[in-house]
Protein backbone atom coordinates (compact mmCIF):
# COMPACT_ATOMS: atom_id res chain seq x y z
CA UNK A 1 0.00 0.00 0.00
CA UNK A 2 1.65 3.49 -1.38
CA UNK A 3 0.08 6.58 -0.09
CA UNK A 4 0.65 9.74 -2.55
CA UNK A 5 0.79 13.21 -0.45
CA UNK A 6 2.34 16.05 1.05
CA UNK A 7 2.79 16.61 4.64
CA UNK A 8 0.95 19.79 4.90
CA UNK A 9 -2.29 18.62 3.10
CA UNK A 10 -5.51 18.10 5.15
CA UNK A 11 -6.54 15.41 2.91
CA UNK A 12 -3.88 13.68 3.32
CA UNK A 13 -3.81 13.81 6.99
CA UNK A 14 -6.83 12.46 7.10
CA UNK A 15 -6.19 9.56 5.11
CA UNK A 16 -3.05 8.65 7.45
CA UNK A 17 -5.05 8.97 10.60
CA UNK A 18 -6.99 6.35 8.78
CA UNK A 19 -4.65 4.38 7.88
CA UNK A 20 -3.03 4.62 11.24
CA UNK A 21 -6.36 3.93 13.10
CA UNK A 22 -6.93 0.55 11.38
CA UNK A 23 -2.93 -0.05 12.04
CA UNK A 24 -2.29 -0.54 8.48
CA UNK A 25 1.54 -0.11 6.65
CA UNK A 26 1.69 1.70 3.82
CA UNK A 27 4.86 3.58 2.09
CA UNK A 28 4.55 7.00 1.77
CA UNK A 29 5.50 9.13 -1.62
CA UNK A 30 5.71 12.89 -1.24
CA UNK A 31 4.22 15.21 -3.73
CA UNK A 32 5.21 18.87 -2.67
CA UNK A 33 2.73 21.03 -3.92
CA UNK A 34 4.74 23.99 -4.22
CA UNK A 35 8.21 22.82 -5.73
CA UNK A 36 8.96 23.20 -9.30
CA UNK A 37 5.29 24.75 -9.71
CA UNK A 38 3.75 21.82 -8.29
CA UNK A 39 4.60 17.95 -8.00
CA UNK A 40 1.19 17.63 -8.73
CA UNK A 41 0.76 18.77 -11.82
CA UNK A 42 3.16 16.88 -13.46
CA UNK A 43 2.66 14.11 -16.01
CA UNK A 44 4.06 11.45 -13.77
CA UNK A 45 1.66 12.38 -11.38
CA UNK A 46 -1.10 12.59 -13.50
CA UNK A 47 -0.99 9.64 -15.06
CA UNK A 48 -1.59 8.06 -11.72
CA UNK A 49 -4.36 11.13 -10.31
CA UNK A 50 -6.13 12.86 -13.31
CA UNK A 51 -7.36 15.18 -10.83
CA UNK A 52 -3.78 16.41 -9.72
CA UNK A 53 -4.40 16.55 -6.07
CA UNK A 54 -3.89 14.53 -3.23
CA UNK A 55 -3.92 12.38 -1.57
CA UNK A 56 -3.71 9.08 -3.85
CA UNK A 57 -3.48 5.99 -2.54
CA UNK A 58 -2.36 2.80 -4.76
CA UNK A 59 -3.58 -0.60 -2.86
CA UNK A 60 -3.66 -4.13 -4.30
CA UNK A 61 -6.82 -5.68 -5.19
CA UNK A 62 -7.47 -8.92 -6.51
CA UNK A 63 -3.79 -9.14 -7.35
CA UNK A 64 -4.27 -5.78 -9.32
CA UNK A 65 -2.47 -1.99 -8.43
CA UNK A 66 -5.74 0.09 -7.88
CA UNK A 67 -5.10 4.13 -7.47
CA UNK A 68 -7.96 5.80 -5.58
CA UNK A 69 -8.60 9.47 -5.04
CA UNK A 70 -10.61 11.49 -2.90
CA UNK A 71 -9.85 11.33 0.51
CA UNK A 72 -13.46 9.96 1.64
CA UNK A 73 -13.87 7.68 -1.01
CA UNK A 74 -10.09 6.43 0.52
CA UNK A 75 -11.35 6.76 3.70
CA UNK A 76 -14.34 4.53 3.26
CA UNK A 77 -12.76 2.25 0.85
CA UNK A 78 -10.27 1.53 3.89
CA UNK A 79 -12.98 0.75 5.76
CA UNK A 80 -14.79 -1.54 3.59
CA UNK A 81 -11.64 -3.35 2.71
CA UNK A 82 -9.84 -3.39 6.24
CA UNK A 83 -13.31 -3.63 7.82
CA UNK A 84 -11.51 -3.92 11.89
CA UNK A 85 -11.82 -1.19 13.52
CA UNK A 86 -14.37 0.13 12.02
CA UNK A 87 -14.77 4.12 11.39
CA UNK A 88 -18.27 4.19 11.26
CA UNK A 89 -21.07 2.86 13.52
CA UNK A 90 -23.10 -0.14 12.67
CA UNK A 91 -26.28 1.87 12.41
CA UNK A 92 -27.59 3.60 8.86
CA UNK A 93 -28.80 6.72 10.71
CA UNK A 94 -25.49 7.03 12.41
CA UNK A 95 -23.40 6.26 9.51
CA UNK A 96 -24.85 9.72 7.56
CA UNK A 97 -24.82 11.36 10.82
CA UNK A 98 -21.15 11.06 10.74
CA UNK A 99 -20.68 11.06 7.44
CA UNK A 100 -22.53 14.30 7.35
CA UNK A 101 -20.04 15.86 9.62
CA UNK A 102 -17.12 14.66 7.45
CA UNK A 103 -18.95 15.97 4.25
CA UNK A 104 -19.55 19.43 6.23
CA UNK A 105 -15.58 19.59 6.35
CA UNK A 106 -14.66 18.14 3.10
CA UNK A 107 -17.69 19.93 1.44
CA UNK A 108 -18.44 23.47 2.73
CA UNK A 109 -15.17 24.73 4.96
CA UNK A 110 -12.14 22.94 3.08
CA UNK A 111 -12.62 23.95 -0.82
CA UNK A 112 -12.70 27.66 0.13
CA UNK A 113 -9.10 27.71 1.74
CA UNK A 114 -7.68 24.97 -0.40
CA UNK A 115 -4.07 25.91 -1.71
CA UNK A 116 -5.62 26.40 -5.57
CA UNK A 117 -8.21 28.96 -4.37
CA UNK A 118 -5.81 30.59 -2.20
CA UNK A 119 -3.19 30.98 -5.01
CA UNK A 120 -5.89 31.97 -7.56
CA UNK A 121 -6.78 34.65 -4.99
CA UNK A 122 -3.64 36.31 -4.30
CA UNK A 123 -2.25 35.45 -7.94
CA UNK A 124 -4.74 35.77 -10.15
CA UNK A 125 -7.26 38.36 -8.23
CA UNK A 126 -4.04 40.29 -6.58
CA UNK A 127 -5.52 40.59 -3.05
CA UNK A 128 -2.95 41.24 -0.29
CA UNK A 129 -1.58 38.66 1.83
CA UNK A 130 -3.72 40.27 4.93
CA UNK A 131 -6.99 40.09 2.88
CA UNK A 132 -6.29 36.50 1.63
CA UNK A 133 -5.62 35.51 5.77
CA UNK A 134 -8.82 37.08 6.58
CA UNK A 135 -10.46 35.14 4.40
CA UNK A 136 -9.43 32.01 5.01
CA UNK A 137 -10.15 32.97 8.88
CA UNK A 138 -13.70 34.12 8.36
CA UNK A 139 -14.77 31.08 6.35
CA UNK A 140 -12.93 28.50 8.66
CA UNK A 141 -14.06 30.30 11.69
CA UNK A 142 -17.95 30.06 10.33
CA UNK A 143 -17.60 26.55 9.60
CA UNK A 144 -16.07 25.53 12.44
CA UNK A 145 -18.89 27.25 14.94
CA UNK A 146 -21.43 25.52 12.78
CA UNK A 147 -19.52 21.72 14.07
CA UNK A 148 -19.11 23.15 17.74
CA UNK A 149 -22.85 24.00 17.71
CA UNK A 150 -23.93 20.59 15.97
CA UNK A 151 -21.49 18.66 18.27
CA UNK A 152 -22.15 20.27 21.68
CA UNK A 153 -26.02 19.79 21.07
CA UNK A 154 -25.63 15.78 20.03
CA UNK A 155 -26.31 13.92 23.26
CA UNK A 156 -23.78 11.31 20.57
CA UNK A 157 -20.54 13.13 21.42
CA UNK A 158 -17.90 11.53 23.62
CA UNK A 159 -14.48 11.87 23.95
CA UNK A 160 -14.56 12.06 20.19
CA UNK A 161 -16.74 13.26 17.87
CA UNK A 162 -19.45 10.37 17.71
CA UNK A 163 -19.17 8.12 21.16
CA UNK A 164 -15.35 7.39 22.73
CA UNK A 165 -13.70 5.88 19.91
CA UNK A 166 -12.21 7.56 16.84
CA UNK A 167 -13.69 7.68 13.58
CA UNK A 168 -14.38 9.22 10.19
CA UNK A 169 -15.54 12.51 11.63
CA UNK A 170 -12.47 12.86 13.80
CA UNK A 171 -10.44 11.97 10.45
CA UNK A 172 -11.82 15.08 9.39
CA UNK A 173 -11.95 17.28 12.17
CA UNK A 174 -8.34 17.38 13.53
CA UNK A 175 -6.50 18.14 10.33
CA UNK A 176 -8.95 21.00 9.61
CA UNK A 177 -8.46 22.58 13.22
CA UNK A 178 -4.12 21.83 12.49
CA UNK A 179 -4.70 24.37 9.42
CA UNK A 180 -6.78 26.56 11.50
CA UNK A 181 -4.35 26.92 14.17
CA UNK A 182 -2.05 27.46 11.13
CA UNK A 183 -4.03 30.37 9.77
CA UNK A 184 -4.19 32.28 13.15
CA UNK A 185 -7.92 31.38 13.52
CA UNK A 186 -10.20 32.53 16.67
CA UNK A 187 -11.36 29.15 18.49
CA UNK A 188 -11.88 30.08 21.86
CA UNK A 189 -15.65 29.84 21.36
CA UNK A 190 -15.18 26.30 20.30
CA UNK A 191 -14.85 24.33 23.37
CA UNK A 192 -16.21 21.03 22.31
CA UNK A 193 -13.84 20.87 19.30
CA UNK A 194 -11.05 21.78 21.08
CA UNK A 195 -11.48 19.03 23.61
CA UNK A 196 -12.02 16.52 20.86
CA UNK A 197 -8.84 17.90 19.06
CA UNK A 198 -7.17 17.60 22.45
CA UNK A 199 -8.14 13.90 22.74
CA UNK A 200 -6.95 12.58 19.60
CA UNK A 201 -3.86 14.78 19.82
CA UNK A 202 -3.10 12.45 22.54
CA UNK A 203 -3.75 9.27 20.67
CA UNK A 204 -0.66 7.34 18.60
CA UNK A 205 -2.39 7.60 15.29
CA UNK A 206 -3.21 10.78 15.22
CA UNK A 207 0.51 11.92 16.93
CA UNK A 208 1.98 9.54 13.86
CA UNK A 209 -0.29 11.17 11.31
CA UNK A 210 0.63 15.00 12.53
CA UNK A 211 2.68 16.79 9.59
CA UNK A 212 5.76 17.63 11.49
CA UNK A 213 5.78 13.78 11.97
CA UNK A 214 6.07 12.76 8.38
CA UNK A 215 9.23 12.32 6.12
CA UNK A 216 9.02 14.91 3.81
CA UNK A 217 7.86 17.71 6.60
CA UNK A 218 9.65 20.83 6.61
Amino acid sequence: MKLYGYFRSSASYRVRIALNLKGLAYEQAAVHLLKNGGEQLGAAYRTLNPEALVPALVDRHEGEDVALTQSLAIIEYLDEAYPAPALLPADAVQRAQVRALALFIACEIHPLNNLRVLKYLSGTLGISEEQKNAWYRHWCETGLQVLEQRLAADAQTGTYCFGDTPGLADCFLIPQIANAQRFHCDLSAMPTLMRINQACLAHPAFIQAMPGNQPDAE
